[in-house]
């Protein structure tokens, strides 16, 4: 693992040079995190990625939220193909000492976008039901899963106030847990056995609020390998960014896309 005092956590927020590859807008996003030991997610990584700890533990987040205006940078987004919802399940991780995001596993309500993610991006999307319902505070995320391995999620949660006092929109704060689950701009892959790429996305911080959780049933952790048996630790959620995507690289060739 590597020291989390000697790791660039800044540096990942400034926009990137070179081409974008793709749009999009991510909304109501729930992030709902729990305490997991390293030692056990570490036979779920490859080698060459180091699990980021924070506050003593890692952690595991399961993020649901809203994708809209999905599209390459070369195309419009399209009505019915461009929209849609999304969940994920990720653990934070470094290569070369970056910080970024391992993905468990990726839920889409959208068949064509799990293919193309799977095969333009290498990561593990599946096509899931989803619904999510918004009524006043109240927010609820909803999703059925059927291919194997199936999974579900049933989560709603309270939405209160901006969570850090005085910064804009409750921008969190680095050196805060805050920053460590929420700031993140990087993602980590494996493409093939051994080969890792990275991807990078680029938008404002997020603006968060505070939240509290009124339900929490879900499967997707355990579908992906991950025993939790306490509650979750820590939940916030975020009204939204707009993100813009560059193209994934394999680690040890970057001028090459993948």
């Amino acid at each position: 693992m590597t020291s989390s005092s000697s790791i660039d956590r800044l540096s990942p927020r400034i926009r990137p040079a070179g081409s974008v590859a793709g749009y999009q807008t991510w909304s109501d996003l729930l992030f709902v995190h729990w305490r997991v030991p390293a030692a056990e997610l570490r036979p779920l990584l490859p080698a060459r990625v180091e699990i980021d700890e924070c506050d003593g533990s890692a952690w595991v987040g399961l993020v649901l939220f809203h994708m809209s205006g999905v599209r390459p940078w070369w195309f419009p987004a399209l009505p019915g193909v461009s929209t849609f919802h999304e969940t994920n399940v990720r653990t934070y991780v470094t290569c070369r000492g970056e910080p970024g995001v391992w993905f468990f596993s990726l839920d889409a309500a959208n068949s064509l976008a799990v293919r193309i993610a799977r095969w333009r991006w290498r990561l593990n999307y599946f096509f899931a039901q989803m619904t999510i319902e918004r009524r006043d505070a109240l927010i609820e995320y909803r999703s059925r899963r059927w291919r194997d391995p199936p999974g579900h999620t049933a989560v709603a949660a309270e939405i209160g106030n901006w969570w850090t006092e005085g910064a804009p929109q409750g921008a969190a704060q680095p050196e805060t847990l805050e920053y460590f689950l929420a700031e993140r701009y990087l993602l980590f892959t494996e493409i093939t056995p051994g080969r890792i790429a990275r991807g990078q996305v680029h938008h404002r911080p997020y603006p968060l609020r505070k939240a509290t959780l009124q339900c929490c049933e879900q499967s997707l952790l355990s579908a992906a390998g991950i025993n939790v048996t306490t509650p979750p630790a820590h939940v916030m959620f975020s009204p939204g960014v707009t993100v813009d995507i560059f193209p994934l690289r394999e680690i040890g060739r970057p001028g090459f896309p993948v």
